[in-house]
């Protein structure tokens, strides 16, 4: 292995992560922190930590050429970007061939590929995969004619958008000229770029997700799908493998497709093909794909056996894929959790601050990934992920049952969070049977008084 160095440009429970894969690989670790994660479990537990600027990450972790120059300086010989942050700029992958550093991750050129999503559905449909009704849109006037021609409901949707940024659902096109215009000027703000299209919303959909694993040569494999269709606002909260409910012709077609995708591009590294999956037509769609590793990739991780981040920085090595697909299994089910710093009771309010006392559970097919303990900050400035809780069991209802246990024994004060709403959406008997579809979470608050019982 070349790698004996990497720089980590990320912080939180992924950045602790990474760190842990590293160990055992016997490469040594530097961490790029902000002022405000100096002092942080990552920071702890890298070898070393440079401070990359303030606790803003448009001023720190989103500053291309500072973590360019602090792997130069630390003469780290690859940079892995984590998820979110830079994880799919162009720019750092491109900053990091013109330098001569590994990239851990896709190439600049497969990042733009993927990253404008008009682009990402032309390589879909060129790969025989297909995709939602809809197309781009010039200005209103287009946008307008396009939903006439499509119907109610639509979604608008950021070209260069993610997360649930720049995109809006209307039910009547009369609702489209204050969508257009919203959903531009968030993406304006969020991506820089303001185009936007028009796609038509799958009643009943569910949000699924093929993790891939390319050469960069042309040789891609699947390590099997996952159900994220609990989120809210487009943000996912509990993800599981694999997926409840599904036709086997279905999921192989499914399989099947993610990589055909991942071919077409000679796709590097580890990467996810999100979809739309329509039951009620025994049908998907190609939604987009994240060009990283996937916060929900420890679920995957636990049926499977690999560690997707090691295969990450080997395949960033030269090693190539060091599986093939028939040596792949998958073992039992396993489900993820995301523990936040939210308030359910107060239109999940983000609740930052110090957390007084920690007990995350322990025990058999229970893991967790977190960077918070027992006097850890969380800063106001950053995502409101605290830790993930993943329970593996042989089937999905044992499965069930350890997470349900897990989240009683989880406990977090100080600061308010989400384990209880977990906690009542895993005793939720729609989401027991299994397959529930993306508007499941908004019908869940709904019932609940808007999640006020949730506090």
């Amino acid at each position: 292995m070349t790698i004996k160095r990497i720089l980590i440009a990320n912080r939180g429970e992924i950045a602790a992560r990474i760190i842990r894969t590293c160990r055992l690989l016997g490469i040594e670790t530097v961490l790029a922190a902000s002022s405000a994660d100096r002092h942080s479990v990552p920071a702890r537990l890298a070898d070393r930590t440079l401070c990359i600027g303030p606790a803003r990450s448009t001023e720190s972790y989103l500053q291309v050429g500072t973590i360019v120059q602090a792997a130069l300086g630390v003469r780290a010989d690859a940079i892995h970007p984590g998820y979110g942050f830079l994880s799919e700029r162009a720019a750092l992958a491109r900053a990091c061939e013109e330098n001569g550093i590994i990239f851990i991750g896709p190439t600049a050129e497969q990042i733009a590929s993927v990253g404008d999503k008009l682009r990402a559905r032309s390589e879909a449909q060129a790969a025989d995969v297909p995709v939602v009704p809809g197309g781009a849109v010039e200005d209103l006037e287009d946008a307008m004619t396009l939903a006439v021609r499509l119907g109610a409901p639509l979604l608008v949707k950021a070209v260069g958008g993610g997360g649930g940024r720049g995109m809006k659902r209307i039910e009547d096109v009369t609702e489209l000229p204050q969508a257009v215009q919203l959903a531009a000027s968030e993406a304006g703000v969020a991506f820089g770029d303001a185009r936007l299209y028009l796609e038509r919303f799958v009643t009943g959909g569910r949000h699924i997700e093929v993790q891939v694993l390319g050469d960069g040569a042309g040789r891609v494999i699947h390590l099997g799908e996952r159900d994220c269709s609990v989120q809210r606002r487009y943000q996912k909260l509990i993800e599981e493998t694999p997926a409840p409910n599904l036709s086997a012709s279905l999921r192989e077609r499914l399989h099947a497709a993610a990589v055909r995708f991942a071919e077409r591009l000679a796709y590097r590294g580890a990467g996810t093909v999100e979809f739309l999956v329509d039951p009620a037509r025994d049908a998907f769609y190609f939604l987009e794909m994240n060009a990283r590793i996937q916060v929900e990739h420890p679920v995957t991780e636990a049926v499977t056996g690999i560690d997707l981040i090691a295969e990450q920085i080997a395949i960033a090595d030269g090693a190539g894929l060091r599986i093939r697909q028939e040596q792949i299994t998958w073992q039992g089910c396993a489900l993820e959790c995301r523990v936040n710093a939210e308030d359910p009771a107060r239109d999940f309010q983000p609740s930052p601050g110090r957390v007084a006392t920690v007990r995350w559970p322990a025990g058999e097919g229970i893991r967790v990934d977190t960077h918070i303990e027992a006097g850890s900050q969380v800063p106001p400035f950053y995502d409101s992920l605290l830790a993930k809780i993943i329970a593996h069991a042989p089937n999905r209802t044992a499965a069930l049952m350890r997470m349900r246990q897990a989240l009683i024994a989880a406990q977090v004060t100080g600061i308010s969070t989400n384990l209880t709403l977990h906690q009542d959406i895993l005793a939720d008997a729609q989401f027991q049977a299994g397959g529930v579809d993306t508007g499941f979470l908004t019908r869940y608050l709904q019932r609940s008084d808007t999640g006020a019982a949730h506090g």
